[in-house]
Order: structure tokens, then C-alpha cells, then sequence
């Protein structure tokens, strides 16, 4: 970890509220990201791929991220991750060129091994069940076509080449950060939502790193929920709704439950299998006052060895996560 103490930046799941437009879900994460891009101390914004999820509208990353780098200045933008398995690795190539071109020096390019949704919408998506276990191929693919020489003879991304967008592997296991670690790139690890294997991975990474042209020396993201407001009261009210919002997202994926998850079958559920569930995804949450938040981090940083902390602004309500902002900037 930097003797300077880790840098932060942020995670937005372009959160759908309960009967919101999705059109007004996605202003509000342009909106937030010109407020951290005005405030300064943020190193970077990404957006996830999820398919699927009536609460998540990042979907179609990269064009989220066109569209929030078109109204940014300065913030890094970039993806946390694209779901590789998905795609074609030229596509992506072409696509993140095409950003790196318009954007110079901004964009990053987060990789997941994941499908980012559920067996039943992989195959609406046409992904192959075991494009997964092509994935570090695909990575050396996608990374050569955004290089000067491409791995696949006569096969040039344009846009795409020479662009050298940044790559960074994701995960929430072991096989991510030894992969990281054999191709000497950074690597960003899920505890905002799967916590378990947190250290373990990260001392792995540090230990197996192997310099690369993209990175000389290891270098490790750690994901984690903040709640912060200007009293801990405030604070621990919302990340209260929070954590009902994430039990009501698990058990719409439950049939005895998808049809009726109103208030009070949340309130049954928080003492179930799904509410414990969501209370263990939620192991690493920054909740409280900017002083409580601040020394989270802290400990957090020191816990996981990370260089860099991604946070989700995790508060319901556009001028609350506004608010947070502020109040982390300061910091």
C-alpha cells in the first residue's frame, strides 16, 4: 500500500429506485459523476455490466461510460467490469478505442470473468456456458489488439490499436488474482458484495506479481459500501434502507417471494436466509459521520493492503449520494 495512504474512487451501479424511470436513474449517475469530477480527490468512476436486473441499468457499459465521459473533465471513467465472456474480444477492443479516442488518457478497461446474470439470460445474451474458461486467452486477445501488434494475424482493432487502454482483472476468488498477478496488471477485488475472500487474494496477488509493460509493481483496488452523512444518525437511517433495498433485489429472484415484496414481506425477510445473505454481502460498509467513515477507511485499507479503495455511494435519494460526495472529497 502507498505510504501516502490509498486513493479512492468510486463504483456506481446506475441504481433504478423502486418505480423510477430509468431515464431519471441515469441522469442521476451523470449527475453525480460531474459533482465528484467538479470536487476533485476521486481517481476514477466505473460502471458495472449487469443483465437483467430491474435495479441496475448499466447494462450497456460502454455506452454509459461514452456518455459520462462526454460530460466529465478530468475523472477517470471506465468499466468495473465488462463481463469478457460476453463479448468477442475485438468487439470490446473496438469499442474501448473508440472511447480511448475520444477520451485520452481516461478511460479504463475492467475485465470480469463473470457473466454478470443469471444461466437462463446467458443464453438470451448468446454467451457460450464455457467462454469462462477461455478468459485469461481472451484477456492476452483484447490486451493485444489494444497493443501495437495484435496476437491474431491480419485481425487490428481500428479503433483500437496502439490506444493501450489500461487493463485491470476483477474478481472475488483466487483465480483472479493469480491471473493478475501472471500478467502483471492491477487487480480489483468484489468485497463490496463478496467479501470472504478479501485478503487471502490480495496477499496471493502481491506475492505471485510478475512486472509487466502495463505495471511494475502490484497494484490492488478494494471495493467496500459507504453510507456517510453529516450525523451518524442520518447514516445508520439510510444504510438501514439500504440494506432492505439489497434483501428485496434477493428475493425477487425467489419464486415464493417475487410476486409480493412489499414492506411487509421485506420485514419477514429480514430475519431469513436472505436477510442474513444481504447482511454478509454488506461485511465491509462504511457507515457514520465523515469522522466514523474516515477512520473505516482507514482500517479498511490497512485490512485488505490495498492501494486504492472503490466506493459505492450506497445512500437512496440523488441529494443524499450528492451530499457524500462532498463529504468525502473533504477527506
Amino acid at each position: 500500500m502507498s505510504p501516502a495512504g490509498p486513493r479512492l474512487s468510486l463504483l456506481d451501479l446506475a441504481t433504478v429506485g423502486r418505480d423510477q424511470p430509468i431515464g431519471e436513474a441515469l441522469e442521476a449517475s451523470t449527475v453525480l459523476a460531474q459533482k465528484a469530477d467538479s470536487l476533485g480527490g476521486f481517481e476514477r468512476l466505473w460502471f458495472a455490466e449487469h443483465h437483467n436486473m430491474p435495479s441496475i441499468a448499466s447494462a450497456a457499459t460502454a455506452v454509459l461510460l461514452a456518455h459520462v465521459a462526454a460530460r466529465t473533465e478530468r475523472l477517470r471513467v471506465g468499466s468495473g467490469g465488462v463481463m469478457l465472456p460476453n463479448h468477442s474480444p475485438l468487439v470490446i477492443a473496438e469499442q474501448f478505442g473508440t472511447l480511448a479516442e475520444l477520451h485520452p488518457g481516461r478511460i479504463d478497461l475492467g475485465l470480469g470473468r463473470a457473466p454478470g446474470t443469471d444461466q437462463v439470460t446467458m443464453r438470451a445474451l448468446r454467451a457460450d456456458p464455457r467462454a469462462s474458461d477461455r478468459f485469461p486467452d481472451d484477456v492476452l486477445e483484447l490486451q493485444g489488439y489494444l497493443s501495437d501488434e495484435s496476437l491474431v494475424p491480419t485481425i487490428n482493432a481500428i479503433p483500437g490499436r496502439g490506444t493501450k487502454v489500461p487493463l485491470y482483472i476483477l474478481g472475488s476468488s483466487l483465480f483472479g488474482a493469480q491471473l493478475a498477478a501472471r500478467l502483471g496488471l492491477p487487480y480489483a477485488f468484489a468485497s463490496h458484495f463478496a467479501p470472504d475472500a478479501l485478503v487471502q487474494a490480495i496477499e496471493v496477488y502481491r506475492r505471485e506479481f510478475r512486472p509487466s509493460e502495463q505495471l511494475a509493481e502490484p497494484y490492488a483496488i478494494a471495493a467496500l459500501n459507504v453510507v456517510v452523512a453529516d450525523e451518524q444518525e442520518h447514516a445508520e437511517a439510510l444504510a438501514a434502507s439500504v440494506l432492505r433495498s439489497r434483501v428485496r433485489s434477493l428475493a425477487s429472484r425467489v419464486p415464493a417471494y417475487a410476486g409480493r415484496l412489499d414492506d411487509a414481506a421485506v420485514d419477514e425477510l429480514m430475519g431469513s436466509p436472505v436477510g442474513m445473505q444481504a447482511r454478509h454481502m454488506m461485511t465491509y460498509s462504511a457507515v457514520g459521520d465523515i469522522d466514523a467513515v474516515r477512520d473505516y477507511l482507514t482500517r479498511f485499507a490497512e485490512h485488505a493492503q490495498a492501494d486504492e479503495l472503490m466506493v459505492t455511494n450506497a445512500a437512496p435519494g440523488l441529494d443524499n449520494r450528492l451530499r457524500a460526495l462532498e463529504l468525502l472529497a473533504s477527506e
